[in-house]
């Protein structure tokens, strides 16, 4: 018997469905989520000392949850993360933000959408932008990018002013993610899960595309594809799954030892 051909559809909404009934979200606080996505962030090399930086937009107008100032990713836990409000005074928990977070306000008040973002200096997306080179989407892996990575050609200095959350906002406009000529990159997702997931896909994005320019030019992923493509790796229950696997890696949030004061 000759199997029918059944258009793409068919199969797209059926893997929807099921998903929705397999793939079931992780209960967590916002706390719980965060020290999670920071440890992910640790685990796919992401460190680069103090100056990434995490935030999730608080219930309370204007303010947002972001890792107290002072700790890494790689041992930040629930306990770490602080409530401050737009003038960066903390509101909930001890300690102080990372100074350079305030360019994060300017984000969230451009984009309602926006309920997570994460900053950092990774090795690759960094060497793409101390190349001033925007991403090419040029592989399956890279299209939840797709259409959704600005790119900022001019530094504007460390972004602990109101300036540069004014040019960074503008510059990232209505997308997910910008690459930061002389700095490193951006993602703004509907979700912290949703932002980390972005963070870590660009970072591979980087280094597949440096590495790939080694054979010569890239040629860009068909436009209709990769919009496709960015649609389904971009279902909130793709994003979860993933998320709650590159969680169970990193082996748990429980405190790391640190030295006594």
């Amino acid at each position: 018997m000759k199997t029918a051909l059944r258009e793409k559809s068919y199969f797209d909404t059926r893997a929807t469905q099921e998903m929705a009934r397999h793939l079931q979200a992780v209960p967590r606080s916002i706390q719980e989520t965060m020290a999670y996505a920071c440890r992910i962030l640790a685990m796919t090399e992401q460190e680069a000392g103090l100056a990434g930086q995490i935030s999730v937009r608080s219930e309370r107008p204007g303010a947002y949850w972001t890792l107290r100032f002072g700790l890494g990713f790689d041992e930040a836990t629930p306990a770490d993360f602080i409530e401050v409000d737009r003038d960066l005074h903390t509101l909930t928990g001890d300690g102080m933000p990372n100074p350079a977070t305030r360019f994060h306000l300017w984000v969230y008040e451009a984009r309602p959408d926006v309920q997570s973002i994460i900053h950092t200096h990774s090795p690759w997306a960094s060497a793409l932008a101390a190349a001033r080179q925007p991403l090419v989407i040029s592989q399956m892996d890279m299209t939840p990018l797709h259409d959704d990575c600005a790119f900022l050609g001019e530094w504007p200095g460390v972004p602990i002013a109101d300036q540069e959350g004014v040019i960074i906002s503008e510059a990232l406009g209505r997308k997910r993610a910008i690459i930061l000529a002389h700095h490193g990159y951006l993602t703004a997702g509907g979700s912290c899960e949703e932002a980390t997931y972005l963070s870590v896909y660009l970072e591979r994005a980087a280094r597949m595309q440096i590495r790939a320019q080694a054979f010569g030019p890239l040629t860009p992923v068909d436009d209709a594809l990769a919009r496709e493509a960015h649609d389904y790796l971009l279902k909130p229950s793709i994003v979860g799954a993933t998320f709650n696997y590159w969680a169970r890696q990193t082996h748990g949030i429980a405190p790391l030892p640190r030295p006594q004061a």
